[in-house]
C-alpha cells in the first residue's frame, strides 16, 4: 500500500487528538471567551474522527488504482474616516493550503509554477551591494546635523552573519555616497528584519548615546516613542487597550528537517524556522526574570476596519523580539504576512482559538478566498505576502529652538498602501 494514501486521514486524526489534549487549557490570555469550551466539541470531534476513518478506508480502496497525491500544508491622526466592519463568521485559518479550482474537462498544468512577484514589494534579497546602497540612498527621509533617517524596506536585516548583505554591512558605502567622508554611521534605532520603516542613524557617538538614554528613560516612564501602523487579519475587540504579557525566547520542539516535508517557496527563509521564537509565559515568578523572561507591554488602537481586517496603531512600551506580532496573535488578530506566529491561531466551528505554541508547526499564513479576491492576489503571491508592520513615527528629544520633542515620519511601502486601498482602509 502506498503510504501517501494514508497521510490525509492520519493528519485529520492528529489534529483532533491535539484538540482533545488541549481541552480547557486553550484560552485567550487577558480576554475571556464566555460560552465557548472545547469540551463541548466531543460530539463534533467524534463525527470528524469517524469521517476521517471512512476517508482512510476509501483511500486504501483506491490505493490499488494508483498513487493518491496528497498536498500538505506548506510552511507556509493619520486617518480620514472609518470603514465598515465585515463579519468574521467566515474568516479563519486552515492547516492546509487551498487547491485552485479546475473546470471539468480542463487539463491541469504539468509544468512548474511560475513565480509571480508580490505587487509593490522590493525584494532586497535579490539586490547586489551597489543596488542596495542606491535603494537606501533614495530612502533617506530626513537629514539634520549628525542624524540621518532612512525608510528601511521590508525584509532587510539590520545585522547578520559575516558575509551577509545587511544594513550594517553597507553603512560604509552609504556614508561615502552621501558625502560623509570619514564619519562612521551607527544604528541608533531600527525595526526588525520583517518590518519596514524608520531607521535612525548617527555619525556622532555622543549624539547616539544621548538618544539611547532618551529612549531608555521614556520606556521607564511608560512613554511611547515609536508608533507602528499594521494591518491585522481580524478586528481586535475591544478596539483599544493595553496588552501586557511575559515572553521568553524558546526553540520549539517538533521540527525535524529529515522527517517533515519542507518545500522552498519564494521568499521563504527555512532557517528562520529554527531560530528561537517568542513564547508567552503565564504568571512568571521573580526567579523567572533571571531566565530570560521579560514582561512586555504594548498599546493598540484600531484606526479603521474593512472586509474583516483592521488598520491598527501599535505603540510598544518595551523592547522584545517579535513583540508586536505575538501580542496581536494573542488578540486572535494576527498581522497580515505573519508567517511565523499566525499558525498559533486556529478556527474550530467558526470560532477562533489560540493554540499552544508548542503544538504548532511552521506554515505559511492562510487567508480565506474572499480576502484573496479582495486583495487581487494569486495563491503564489499570497505565499510571498510581506509582513504588514511599518514603523511610521519616531519621537525624538527636541532642541532649544524646536521645543520639547519632535517627530520623524515615514510613509508606508507601496505594498502596504496597496493593501489599504484594496481593503478600503483610509490613510493619511
Amino acid at each position: 500500500m502506498d503510504k501517501s494514501s494514508m497521510r490525509e486521514p492520519d493528519a485529520i486524526l492528529t489534529v483532533l487528538a491535539k484538540l482533545e489534549l488541549a481541552g480547557n487549557a486553550v484560552s485567550t490570555p487577558g480576554q475571556a471567551r464566555p460560552g465557548f469550551n472545547l469540551n463541548q466539541l466531543a460530539g463534533p470531534v467524534s463525527a470528524l474522527r469517524a469521517g476521517a476513518g471512512r476517508a482512510g478506508a476509501r483511500a486504501r480502496a483506491r490505493s490499488g488504482m494508483g498513487t493518491l497525491r496528497v498536498w500538505r500544508g506548506l510552511p507556509g491622526g493619520w486617518l480620514r474616516g472609518l470603514g465598515l466592519c465585515a463579519p468574521l463568521g467566515g474568516a479563519g485559518f486552515s492547516s492546509e493550503t487551498r487547491r485552485p479550482a479546475h473546470a471539468r474537462g480542463s487539463r491541469r498544468p504539468t509544468g512548474p509554477a511560475v513565480e509571480q512577484p508580490f505587487p509593490g514589494r522590493l525584494r532586497t534579497e535579490t539586490l547586489g551591494r551597489e543596488e542596495l546602497v542606491d535603494a537606501l540612498r533614495a530612502a533617506v527621509v530626513d537629514r539634520e546635523g549628525p542624524l540621518l533617517t532612512l525608510n528601511k524596506p521590508q525584509g532587510l536585516p539590520v545585522t547578520g552573519k559575516p558575509g551577509e548583505l545587511t544594513l550594517l554591512s553597507v553603512l560604509p558605502q552609504l556614508s561615502q555616497s552621501l558625502g560623509l567622508r570619514e564619519r562612521e554611521l551607527q544604528v541608533v534605532r531600527a525595526p526588525e528584519k520583517e518590518a519596514s520603516g524608520l531607521v535612525l542613524l548617527s555619525s556622532c557617538p555622543q549624539t547616539a548615546s544621548h538618544l539611547q538614554k532618551f529612549f531608555s528613560h521614556s520606556r521607564r516612564a511608560q512613554r511611547p516613542t515609536a508608533t507602528y501602523c499594521a494591518v491585522t487579519y481580524g478586528i481586535p475587540a475591544p478596539r483599544e487597550g493595553k496588552i501586557s504579557v511575559a515572553l521568553k525566547l524558546e526553540c520549539l520542539n517538533g521540527i525535524n528537517l529529515q522527517q517533515d516535508v519542507w518545500v522552498a517557496l519564494p521568499g521563504v527563509d527555512v532557517c528562520s524556522w529554527l531560530a528561537p521564537q517568542a513564547v508567552p509565559v503565564e504568571s512568571p515568578s521573580r526567579k523567572d526574570t533571571q531566565k530570560g523572561i521579560k514582561k512586555t507591554i504594548s498599546h493598540f488602537h484600531v484606526m479603521a476596519t474593512g472586509h474583516g481586517c483592521a488598520l491598527v496603531q501599535l505603540q510598544p512600551l518595551t523592547v522584545f523580539p517579535n513583540q508586536l506580532q505575538v501580542h496581536m496573535v494573542l488578540q486572535l488578530c494576527p498581522l497580515l504576512g505573519d508567517h511565523t506566529y499566525a499558525v498559533r491561531m486556529g478556527t474550530v466551528l467558526g470560532q477562533r482559538i489560540l493554540l499552544p505554541a508548542e503544538s504548532t508547526k511552521p506554515q505559511r499564513q492562510v487567508l480565506d478566498e474572499i480576502l484573496l479576491r479582495r486583495l487581487h492576489l494569486t495563491p503564489s503571491q499570497a505565499a510571498q505576502m510581506p509582513l504588514h508592520l511599518h514603523l511610521h513615527c519616531l519621537l525624538l528629544p527636541g532642541t532649544r529652538s524646536r521645543g520639547a520633542t519632535r517627530e520623524l515620519l515615514a510613509p508606508p511601502p507601496p505594498y502596504f498602501s496597496r493593501t489599504l486601498q484594496c481593503l478600503q482602509l483610509s490613510q493619511q
